[in-house]
């Protein structure tokens, strides 16, 4: 009978490591410690699984930030493989690509934030400076 209690808890060892795995990497991010937040949060896909749309935004926000700005399209993508619909996730996409001088990326990223949203300002703002209506 014992036996079966045990059992159940090494089938859910994935689910608690992910927990602890998580509130790490939140934990990093409310403290503005990126490095260690962005290698918590590969450790968490490396070993739960590639369905947290929060995490993989949060990272592509940090790597944003740290003008890496190859990594942050990586991770957005990911977030919108998830959540396809996430503005936020489309508009730093797109600043990404227009820091990086890719000029087509940036103007697809904000025509789909103006069909989810078309009143959207920034998209509109982003899209006036690279001279598109």
């Amino acid at each position: 009978m014992t036996g079966l209690f045990f059992n159940r808890g090494a089938k859910n060892s994935k689910k608690g490591m992910g927990g602890r795995l998580l509130k790490e990497f939140k934990g990093y991010v409310k403290e503005k410690q990126y490095d260690k937040a962005l290698r918590c949060g590969s450790e968490y896909v490396s070993k739960i699984g590639d369905h947290n749309h929060d995490l993989f935004f949060t990272m592509g926000a940090i790597c944003h930030m740290q003008n890496r700005h190859d990594r942050a399209i990586s991770y957005l993508d990911k977030a919108l493989e998830i959540g396809s619909y996430d503005t936020e996730a489309l508009l730093l996409k797109a600043k990404s690509h227009v820091i990086l001088g890719q000029k087509r990326h940036a103007i697809a990223s904000c025509k789909k934030i103006q069909e989810i949203d078309p009143k959207n300002s920034d998209a509109q703002t982003i899209l006036d400076s690279l001279g598109k209506p």
